[in-house]
């Protein structure tokens, strides 16, 4: 089976209507802030032939695949390798300072999953990797290796919502100490002891809220989505549209908090007419965060935690 027959876009048809009203007109571009296989990509150039695409990915093996599965499009897809947090100085760069559409799919791609030597699905045993870009940064090895426990337990709590870190770090402090983590299943071996019987029953794998923690600690992950959905916003142009595919509760609360701020007036309590330089810039598009379909989730088991969320640009920023 190819990568590309592998590879399902979540929520596809619902990201598509989102953004068609905007990508419709000759000239308009969209950007696809996490091509990944370039699902997403290939059918946003397939539905809107007018429309242009700049297709942005930190991951090197990616975009090389992206680009062979794009090349039929020809110079209507501009690629460039760039965190999604990068996306105003990549605009300025191609000098496109307004576009009509923006796609996030966040979190871990297919292809990172689906190659072992990654590090990042906890099934199989790997180099514990990690990075998104395997070209810079530090790796999971090294978090766990090196960080004080108080950090560690910081992260796992934060980025994995696990309600066991200290237990899961006091683990790990004392095996780093007799030999340094360099693969999975070691990993996975040590959470599995740490943990009480009563919580290895529920909830699916015992390292799960781990390698999720890790991850996002190795990228950088919500930080740059803290920059990169309010830079999406300032870059649509009126008219324009976002959706933004998130796939847990960290991620879907920091794109909620952007969208409603847009979409909320500005004015100071009590006054009688609300001026337009407080009025909303943003139209919400989705009631709360969308889900995918029991189909979809047939279809494609990575799309269950999926919440999708869209909203238009409905007026300029007054100075």
């Amino acid at each position: 089976m190819s990568t590309n027959e592998r590879h399902v876009p979540v929520m596809l048809r619902r990201c598509l209507d989102l953004l068609a009203p905007a990508l419709a007109e000759p000239g308009a571009t969209v950007v696809d802030c996490t091509l990944g296989l370039a699902g997403h990509a290939e059918a946003l150039l397939t539905t809107f032939p007018a429309a242009r695409l700049i297709g942005l990915d930190r991951d090197p093996a990616a975009l090389e695949h992206a680009r062979e599965r794009l090349a039929p499009y020809g110079d209507r897809a501009t690629l460039v390798h760039a965190v999604y947090d990068e996306l105003p100085d990549v605009l300025d760069k191609l000098g496109t300072p307004r576009v009509q559409g923006v796609l996030f799919d966040l979190g871990v791609s297919s292809m990172q999953l689906d190659e072992a030597a990654r590090g990042f699905a906890y099934a199989q045993d790997a180099p514990l990797d990690m990075r998104m870009d395997q070209t810079r940064g530090v790796s999971a090895a090294e978090v766990l290796n090196t960080y004080a426990p108080g950090e560690l337990v910081r992260i796992l709590r934060t980025y994995g919502e696990e309600k066991q870190a200290r237990r899961i770090v006091e683990a790990v402090v004392r095996e780093r100490a007799k030999e340094p983590f360099e693969t999975s299943a070691r990993l996975v071996e040590v959470i599995r002891d740490a943990l009480p019987q009563a919580v290895k029953r529920t909830g699916g794998n015992p390292a799960k809220r781990t390698f999720q923690a890790l991850r996002i600690e190795v990228n950088g992950e919500l930080e740059a989505v803290e920059r990169a959905i309010p830079a999406a916003v300032d870059a649509l142009a009126v008219g324009g549209r976002i959706a933004v595919l998130a796939y847990h509760s960290l991620e879907d609360r920091l794109v909620k908090r952007v969208l409603a701020a847009g979409a909320a007036n500005t004015a100071p309590a009590g006054l009688p007419v609300v001026p337009e330089r407080y009025q909303p810039r943003l139209k919400l598009l989705t009631r709360g965060a969308e889900l995918p379909t029991e189909d979809e989730i047939a279809e494609n088991r990575r799309a269950a935690p999926a919440r999708l969320r869209g909203a238009e640009r409905v007026r300029e920023v007054q100075p």
